[in-house]
């Protein structure tokens, strides 16, 4: 619950003055989204960081032989 309400205050300060309540909606939605969306998002992430260290890794011992 405190996530929700936090998250309506910052949606409220980043939709401005003229948006209404739809900022706050918005906000109060973010703390879902992100428990749902960026558990995958950071496991892809997390992948593509490893491989291009593995990548790097590999192009870098080819170039010292």
């Amino acid at each position: 619950m405190l996530g929700k309400i936090l998250g309506a205050i910052a949606g409220e300060k980043i939709a401005g003055r003229n948006s209404g309540a739809k900022g706050a909606i918005i906000g109060a939605a973010i703390p879902a989204i992100a428990r749902r969306g960026l558990g995958p998002l950071g496991l892809a992430l997390g992948a593509g960081w490893v491989a291009k260290k593995l990548y790097d890794r590999r192009r870098s011992r080819r170039g010292a032989v």
